[in-house]
C-alpha cells in the first residue's frame, strides 16, 4: 500500500477561494450529480416501482432505467401538488419535485398523506428550503443555485454506501463558468451545454474534489438573503400579473420567480434585452399536453433572482417584463 503523499507547501497558486465554511446541509452525501445519487438511493433501497410526476425533467428518468425500476407517472393539480386520486402500494415510492423551491407546504400536506418512508423529495430547485426529516430521502443539485460545474447530494434514512471512484470530469465541465466570467454568457453556452451531457452518465461516483472546494467557499447565508431579497421584490411587482397561485408565506431563498403569463412575446422580448430564461422542461410539457396544468407550465417563463443581481437588475426586469424596451 502506497504512503500518503504529504501536503504540498510553496508552488505556483491554484484558483484563490475563500475560506472553508462548510455545506450548509450537514451529513449529506457528495455524489457527482443529483441522478447519481437518485440511482445510489434506488441500488439501496430496492422498491417495487416509484410514482413520478409527470413534470420533470427526462434526466431523472435514467438512474430508474439504470437501476431496472419500474416507474409510473402521476399528475399534479394547478397548486403543483399530487393529485387527489393517486395511492400508492406498500413497497412503492413516490418522488416529488419542491418545485422553483416555493412547494413547502405541498411536502408538507404530502408527508401527512403518504408513508414518509415511501416519499423521496427531489430539492433539485430548492437548496434552501426547509429540511423535512421525515421523508426517506432528499436530494439536492447544487449546480441549479451556484457556479459549480456538477455535484449533488444526497441526505436520508437508508445507508447508502459512498461510491469507491471519484469523479474527475470538473475541469472538462467548468470552461463555461470561466468563460462566462471572462467573456460573455453567450461565449460560453456551447460549453455550458456540453457539460450538461457529460452528466448522462449517472453511475454513482463521489463528488469532485474541485466541486467540493468551490462549495464549501461559499456565503450560504448572503446567498439565501439576496435570492430571498429578489423573489419578493418580484412578487410584490408582478404577483397580480402573475397566473401562478401559490403560498408565499414559508418561502425561504427560491430558484426563481415562477411566472406565469398569456404574453406570447415575453420570451423574445427577455432575449432581445439580454436576459436569459430556461424551460423546464420541454419533453415534460409534451407529456402534460391534455392535462389542465399542462396550459400553465407551458406558458410559464422563470425569471432571474439569483445571488448576483440586485435592485438594479431586478427592476430592469420588471421593466422588460412589463413591456419596456431597453
Amino acid at each position: 500500500m502506497s504512503e500518503r503523499k504529504a501536503d504540498p507547501i510553496g508552488g505556483y497558486f491554484e484558483l484563490e477561494l475563500p475560506d472553508d465554511k462548510g455545506l450548509p446541509h450537514h451529513g449529506a452525501m457528495r455524489f457527482q450529480s443529483a441522478r447519481a445519487a437518485f440511482l445510489a438511493l434506488l441500488r439501496t433501497g430496492t422498491p417495487k416501482k416509484v410514482w413520478m410526476p409527470r413534470y420533470i425533467c427526462d434526466a431523472m428518468l435514467a438512474p430508474l432505467r439504470n437501476a431496472q425500476v419500474e416507474y409510473r407517472w402521476y399528475d399534479l393539480t394547478e397548486q403543483l401538488e399530487v393529485a387527489p386520486n393517486v395511492s400508492i402500494d406498500s413497497h412503492d415510492w413516490l418522488l416529488y419535485v419542491d418545485y422553483f423551491g416555493i412547494c413547502h407546504r405541498n411536502v408538507r400536506e404530502l408527508l401527512a398523506r403518504f408513508d414518509p418512508d415511501q416519499v423521496v423529495l427531489d430539492y433539485s430547485q430548492s437548496f434552501f428550503s426547509p429540511l423535512v426529516q421525515d421523508a426517506l430521502a432528499t436530494i439536492f443539485s447544487p449546480r441549479k443555485f451556484f457556479g459549480v460545474p456538477d455535484g449533488g447530494l444526497l441526505l436520508g434514512r437508508l445507508r447508502v454506501p459512498l461510491p469507491a471512484m471519484r469523479d474527475t470530469g470538473s475541469l472538462s465541465r467548468a470552461s463555461h463558468l470561466l468563460r462566462r466570467l471572462a467573456v460573455s454568457p453567450e461565449a460560453g453556452y456551447p460549453g455550458f451545454l456540453r457539460a450538461e451531457q457529460s452528466l448522462e452518465d449517472c453511475e454513482p461516483r463521489q463528488m469532485s474534489k474541485l466541486t467540493d472546494r468551490i462549495l464549501s467557499s461559499i456565503n450560504y447565508h448572503r446567498v439565501s438573503n439576496r435570492r430571498r431579497e429578489n423573489f419578493f421584490f418580484l412578487h410584490e411587482q408582478l404577483g397580480v400579473h402573475n397566473h401562478l397561485l401559490f403560498d408565499a408565506s414559508n418561502i425561504v431563498a427560491p430558484m426563481c420567480y415562477p411566472f406565469v403569463t398569456r404574453d406570447a412575446g415575453l420570451r423574445e422580448r427577455l432575449r432581445r434585452n439580454r436576459i436569459f430564461v430556461p424551460t423546464y422542461w420541454p419533453e415534460a410539457v409534451d407529456r402534460m399536453e391534455e392535462r389542465s396544468i399542462g396550459e400553465i407550465i407551458k406558458n410559464l417563463v422563470p425569471l432571474p433572482i439569483d445571488q448576483r443581481y440586485g435592485r438594479t437588475q431586478m427592476k430592469r426586469l420588471v421593466s422588460v417584463v412589463l413591456g419596456a424596451k431597453t
